[in-house]
């Protein structure tokens, strides 16, 4: 029996597991859900839910590495953005899992999930309060009627495309704080999942499937100032990253999806900034 809950209609929270008398596991993550004979059935949880949360899970996992990506006052880093991830490759990982290992300093920075199309509403949304001027434009560039039934109908590829123009624009045109402050309106809008990060919590994030898919953003909720203390963050692409028997890790898909996690510049190459 496990502890479960569902906060919101699209995340689902794992406590761990009820054992009568007994210690449960420490690493049940590993040990138990991620056991060859269970794993694809785990995936397939995440795939149709959108967020799993496992809580409590202490693990050393040599598979983990440090979440890369700086935030600045002066400026968004790109992780701040909405975005999937493996955006600019024609593969992507099938989902993302972001970790708070268990350390000396809490977690003071959220991270927001939300299922991508209701971001991509919510940012239109949100735009045309701030920015109608600006969304007027977009519209026109888009060649598209910006109702909410049309966005119900657009499939990813419009919706990235959409996005990326909006994100562009919010960037071009308000300053840094302006554009945090929008994006917590987006998030409220979205409805997305931004609770604080416990210790020793494991947050798959649906990424590329057909059911529903997600995007996540590092989410300040109040003013960045920097100096500030604040524990560290892991991940893994853990359907790509942690094979089953017999498998063989793509290094070269690994290797592509990393070289586009690191500090922001002033290229245009991701898709949340760049052209589509």
């Amino acid at each position: 029996m496990w502890r479960v809950r569902r906060p919101k209609p699209f995340v689902l929270v794992i406590e761990g597991e009820d054992v009568d008398g007994q210690t449960p596991p420490s690493d049940y993550l590993h040990e138990q859900l991620l056991l060859p004979e269970w794993r694809e059935a785990f995936y397939e949880l995440v795939d149709a839910t959108g967020l799993v949360v496992c809580l409590n899970v202490h693990t050393q996992h040599p598979s983990y590495r440090d979440v890369r990506g700086r935030s600045s006052k002066g400026r968004l880093s790109q992780g701040e953005y909405y975005h999937h991830d493996g955006c600019t490759g024609p593969v992507k990982p099938r989902f993302v899992e972001i970790r708070c290992p268990i350390q000396p300093q809490t977690r003071g920075v959220a991270t927001a999930v939300a299922p991508h199309r209701d971001v991509v509403k919510a940012m239109m949304q949100v735009l045309a309060a701030e920015l109608p001027a600006e969304l007027a434009k977009i519209a026109a560039l888009a060649t598209h009627d910006m109702s909410p039934e049309t966005l119900d109908q657009m499939d990813e590829a419009a919706l990235d495309h959409l996005q990326g123009l909006i994100t562009r624009t919010v960037r071009k045109k308000l300053n840094a704080e302006g554009a945090r402050s929008y994006f917590r309106q987006v998030d409220a809008a979205a409805n997305a999942y931004f609770e604080p990060w416990a210790l020793g919590e494991s947050r798959f994030i649906a990424n590329a499937n057909s059911r529903l898919t997600m995007q996540h953003r590092r989410a300040y909720q109040a003013p960045h100032t920097g100096g500030v203390a604040n524990g560290h963050l892991v991940k893994r692409w853990t359907n790509e990253e942690l094979p089953l028997p017999g498998q063989v890790v793509d290094q070269a898909l690994i290797a592509a999806l990393c070289s586009e996690e690191g500090d922001e510049t002033e290229s245009t190459e991701g898709c949340y900034l760049g052209a589509h």
